[in-house]
């Protein structure tokens, strides 16, 4: 795992002016207009919480004196890690090559930004600059509380405009999609997603604990040169 203070400066610099660009095209500047909705899919809100964390992790390692792992909440990190990857699953297996869609929405700035780099670079911040070995069993299912609020918020809102069918964006993805689905396939489509995600979640813990934690000897040594 890497250590380096000036690696993960470097890393995370990058991850966050990466970040804005998304932002800015999240909003739909890029295409010379404002989308009003850009809050109702869930590709926006977690990669928003993922940049927040990184923005965090980037003042901590910039205050930080010496090298040594990041420090953040390592609850907080696997959660927004398993959002970020259900974003970048559903999306590139599911979404993008949806007969409905054109094909060129998938190489515009903001959708190679927020779908592909952004969530591969979270993950790999992840993997290389957190000490491992710190994921408990119950954090996949604390995982499930970011895209389970999602989809109520999704369901609160339809009900406040009274299943308005003509509202923007009333359902962003077609798996959640009564009038396409019907009750009974959103539950279906819901309880595979779910299903799939907490084993990717205990997937991830297991790689968590496949990888090499830091030893005794590394961690005084931190812990002093914090305290010089």
């Amino acid at each position: 795992m890497v250590r380096s203070r000036t690696a993960q400066l470097i890393f995370q610099s990058f991850y966050c002016a990466l970040g804005i660009v998304g932002i800015i095209g999240s909003f739909g500047f890029y295409e010379h207009s404002f989308d009003n909705v850009f809050y109702v899919y869930f590709t926006n809100l977690s990669n928003y919480l993922c940049i927040a964390i990184m923005f965090f992790e980037l003042v901590q390692t910039a205050n930080r004196k010496s090298d040594g792992f990041v420090k953040l909440s390592p609850a907080l990190k696997f959660i927004a890690v398993t959002a970020i990857l259900l974003t970048f699953f559903v999306f590139n297996l599911l979404l993008a090559g949806a007969p409905d869609r054109d094909p060129a929405q998938n190489y515009t700035i903001t959708s190679i930004t927020f779908h592909v780099v952004l969530p591969l670079m979270f993950v790999a911040d992840w993997l290389l600059f957190y000490e491992h070995r710190k994921v408990k069993w119950t954090y996949p299912l604390y995982s499930t509380i970011f895209p389970l609020t999602y989809l109520a918020l999704v369901y609160v809102r339809a009900w406040l405009v009274n299943w308005d069918a003509n509202v923007p964006k009333l359902y962003p993805y077609f798996f959640i999609d009564l009038n396409q689905q019907g009750v009974g396939g959103v539950v279906r489509w819901c309880v595979i997603l779910l299903a799939a995600f907490i084993i990717l979640g205990y997937i991830l813990m297991a790689i968590d604990r496949m990888l090499p934690a830091a030893s005794g000897k590394q961690t005084n040594v931190a812990v002093e040169a914090e305290r010089a």
